[in-house]
């Protein structure tokens, strides 16, 4: 069963900018020049979206010199998909269950 922080979870990567970050994270680890590159945002919009992410604990940071890397927490992302996945089951196994109305 989605608890309420599940459900936060899903609105930090309902967001089209941080799911497309989390998705670039998901092949490699990378820095927020990097990101930026790649999602042609602005630095200061990209980092708050990473804050979000990194509070939500989605992602962490790993420093390297003057630069920070952010990396994907797969734990977190497989966590959530197999509360998706026990959802799609239930929703299988209840197809024929119909509650008649009063």
């Amino acid at each position: 069963m989605m608890t309420s922080v599940d459900a936060d979870l899903i609105r930090v990567l309902a967001d089209p900018l941080r799911l497309q970050i989390v998705t670039l994270l998901a092949r490699e680890t990378l820095c927020t020049t990097h990101l930026v590159e790649e999602t042609g945002a602005r630095q200061t919009n990209l980092s708050n979206h990473l804050r979000v992410l990194r509070e939500a604990g989605v992602v962490e940071t790993e420093p390297c010199g003057r630069f920070t890397y952010y990396k994907l927490r797969p734990d977190i992302v497989a966590s959530l998909a197999g509360q998706f996945a026990e959802l799609a089951e239930s929703a299988r196994t209840a197809a024929d269950n119909k509650r008649a109305c009063p």
